[in-house]
């Protein structure tokens, strides 16, 4: 299984294999993508604003399409258009350089586009925010069925994701399925905790998933004993660092072993692996709050979970592309070997076989989702079948 490669670049493909995996349709996305594929030999950087123009265009027409279906009552197929032009908007928006014009507006009309969704299509997620010590922390709340208190999984962003792509890749489907509830947190250095209160990214993620825990305490519907964490991305990062230093996770996993973040950034510096956004230096220093290089390097330099996963006794998954052209597979082995205290620790490597092989299932998010849902139904008494 490969990604879908019609661009001469893999940062432009990663984001049409994000956007068609979130959701999107492949008649539309080719659409969008037929006018700029020349434009996209040019380098990753050089032509996102005529990216964003064109997947911008494509979700006018669908929220024009939407408002029909609403004036005629529709309004499922309103919101499934709704869907898919916020989908549009939050790719082309995320492609562009920090400051870019247009990139705020965008944003913007993603957002109500997805919040008007949610209404139309009555979606199982709801708009929430955590206090924290400094501003707040946006969410999505998404309720597992049924009666009593429901074990919960806090679901958090790598570096350019954002909360409604964490639900799009469906895990917080998945995981509902299974009698288990989701919140996707735009935690600082995401999101709107990044675009709309300028919160930096905090190394120790301990910090912020600590007071996700103290609101899911609060919940009546939330079994305060049986609270799980992942991340996707930068977040295989977060989400051990967070079970690491945190007592109250449960059950913890990662969507990527993002284990030495650090040590990634000196490996860019040198051209190795791949970049996922374009502007990739400019949008770094703009989520760590960095004003140069140093600045920046300085301020990430504890993305390093080396000495930290022993700290982990709870039981950890640590999952992995097994090419993926980002984050060395070797950061899985690194992660997995060090879980010397966890009571139940597994190492998921996704193959050829069955696809999801590229960064965070790129390719083929199925596997990857269907996998990590299972485990937390295992580890915090959901249900498989």
């Amino acid at each position: 299984m490969a990604l879908f490669e019609y661009f001469p670049n893999y940062i432009w493909n990663l984001s049409v294999a994000i956007a068609l995996e979130s959701g999107g349709r492949i008649g539309e996305i080719v659409d969008m993508c037929q006018p700029i594929r020349d434009a996209a030999a040019n380098g990753a950087d050089a032509g996102t604003p005529q990216f964003m123009a064109q997947w911008v265009a494509m979700a006018d027409k669908l929220i024009e399409l939407a408002a029909e279906d609403e004036a005629r009552g529709r309004a499922f197929s309103a919101s499934d258009k709704l869907e898919r032009a916020a989908l549009y908007m939050f790719t082309g928006e995320r492609m562009q350089g920090h400051g870019h014009p247009g990139r705020k507006e965008t944003y913007a009309k993603a957002r109500a586009a997805f919040d008007k969704s949610t209404a139309l299509g009555r979606i199982n997620r709801e708009r929430v925010e955590i206090p924290l010590e400094k501003g707040t922390m946006p969410a999505l709340f998404t309720r597992a069925l049924g009666e009593g208190r429901k074990p919960v999984v806090v679901y958090c962003n790598g570096l350019d994701s954002c909360k409604e792509l964490l639900y799009w890749s469906r895990l917080p489907e998945a995981l509902a399925r299974r009698g288990i509830s989701t919140l996707c947190v735009d935690q600082p250095g995401s999101g709107e905790a990044l675009r709309l209160q300028n919160l930096p990214i905090d190394p120790h993620s301990e910090s912020w998933a600590s007071k996700a825990v103290d609101w899911l305490e609060a919940q009546p519907e939330i079994d305060p004993a049986r609270i799980g964490m992942t991340g996707i991305s930068l977040g295989g990062h977060f989400a051990p660092r967070a079970v690491a230093y945190e007592p109250r996770f449960a059950s913890g996993a990662c969507w990527g072993a993002n284990h030495n973040w650090a040590e990634v950034q000196q490996k860019r510096l040198k051209r190795e692996g791949e970049n996922p956004v374009p502007h990739y230096w400019a949008h770094v220093m703009w989520a760590f709050g960095a004003s140069d290089m140093d600045d920046f390097l300085s301020r990430s330099a504890d993305m390093n979970l080396n000495g930290h996963m022993d700290r982990i006794t709870v039981p950890f998954l640590v999952t992995h592309g097994a090419q993926d052209r980002q984050i060395s597979v070797d950061y899985a082995h690194q992660a997995f070997e060090q879980l010397v205290n966890s009571p139940r620790k597994e190492l998921k490597l996704f193959t050829p076989r069955e696809g999801g092989v590229e960064h965070v299932g790129a390719d083929n998010m199925a596997y990857g989702r269907d996998y990590i849902a299972d485990w937390f139904a295992d580890t915090l008494g959901g249900h498989i079948a």
